[in-house]
């Protein structure tokens, strides 16, 4: 399985798990990012950290830490 951070933008791709021993982990959960969801790429800054995804309808930023910790197929 590939992380988040590794996705190339405009990827479209399904959230299949959230790393379990990561501190966010809620957060995420809270925000929406749930096994099962599409989330598309929007954008990248230029060193990679923050990374736009557009989920459930709107667009949402994560740190490239916080991507790492999402598993995409």
């Amino acid at each position: 399985m590939n992380s988040l951070d590794s996705m190339p933008v405009g990827k479209k791709c399904k959230v299949k798990e959230i790393s379990k021993n990561t501190s966010i982990k809620k957060r995420l959960l809270d925000m929406g990012v749930v096994p099962g969801v599409t989330v598309e790429i929007m954008g990248k800054a230029p060193l990679g950290d923050p990374i736009e995804v557009l989920l459930r309808g709107y667009k949402l930023t994560l740190r490239k830490e916080e991507a790492a910790n999402i598993f995409v197929e």
